[in-house]
């Protein structure tokens, strides 16, 4: 299958594209600059120059495409839908798969799936407009698929790392918020590229969240990404208001209590994480 993707020169992008050639399909790739589009070759995609304003070549590219997904992250919800719109009409009623979040769902109070109400700290609550009209184009004839990661880890660990480790490897304690006893819902980097992958299959309109079955505590990742980081385990608590003056608003979606589950996506795609525990990997560094 001809698969058109956008953010392929980032962590999760560099993943999927990984994935989707070890599967035979062949993956044009959007890149703004010339390391962009280097690092999507290397990873064996052939480039389509531009970015997400360039809403022609976004349409081009997906109406040449058999399946889009979509990964890149926009600056704006406007930014967002317009680029969703332009690939949405060019692939027509072939399968578009849009990227979402976890932390839509906020506290969860328990274990939750994808009917969940939405809670969501203000970093994403702008989603919820984009993923209702993206949705909407399933009624129309479209095939659209949203995908909703979880907290990402392995490789560079992306946020975690860049908010946590790398300021812990800086003043020797990894950092936690409050009383670090809020679960993440993590996914390893791999694992999801996989959930992506299967939900090239998945049914008009369908959603999918994508977890493992590990939700250790904020305060146990810290712990572990700290041995991991040669830190002797060291961590240091921070106050919500610390880490909304060093994170800026992301901080209230990282002190979010979130236990989910992926069932949908076993059940419907046969999709299942090969990743067990996160700190393990946490630990290894």
């Amino acid at each position: 299958m001809r698969i058109f993707l956008t953010g392929g020169s980032g962590y999760l992008g560099r993943a999927t594209i990984a994935e989707l050639v070890r599967r035979g399909h062949v993956v044009e790739a959007l890149a703004r600059s010339e390391l962009s589009a280097q690092t999507v070759a290397v990873a064996g995609a052939d480039v389509v120059r531009g970015g997400l304003a360039d809403l022609d070549v976004l349409n081009h590219a997906a109406a040449r495409a058999e399946a889009v997904i979509h990964l890149a992250q926009a600056d704006s919800a406007d930014t967002d839908l317009a680029a969703a719109t332009a690939m949405q009409d060019g692939i027509g009623a072939g399968t578009y798969v849009h990227t979402g979040g976890s932390w839509v769902y906020g506290d969860t109070d328990g274990v939750q799936d994808e009917t969940a109400p939405w809670n969501p700290p203000s970093v994403v609550a702008w989603r919820k407009p984009v993923e209702d009209q993206v949705l909407a184009r399933a009624a129309e004839g479209g095939r659209p698929v949203v995908v909703q990661p979880g907290l990402l880890y392995g490789g560079d660990n992306r946020l975690i790392d860049h908010f946590f480790i790398t300021p812990g490897k800086l003043s020797g304690a990894v950092p936690y918020i409050g009383g670090g006893a809020n679960r993440w819902a993590l996914i390893h980097i791999d694992d999801i590229a996989t959930l992506y992958v299967a939900a090239l299959s998945a049914k008009a309109g369908s959603v999918y969240i994508g977890v493992g079955e590990s939700h250790p505590t904020m305060k146990q990742v810290a712990e572990a990404a700290a041995r991991g980081a040669g830190l002797d385990g060291k961590t240091v608590s921070i106050t919500v208001e610390q880490a909304r003056a060093q994170m800026g608003p992301i901080a209230d979606a990282f002190v979010l209590d979130q236990r989910l589950t992926s069932a949908k996506a076993r059940r419907e795609l046969g999709w299942a994480p090969t990743h067990g525990d996160p700190l393990e990997t946490f630990e290894r560094g």
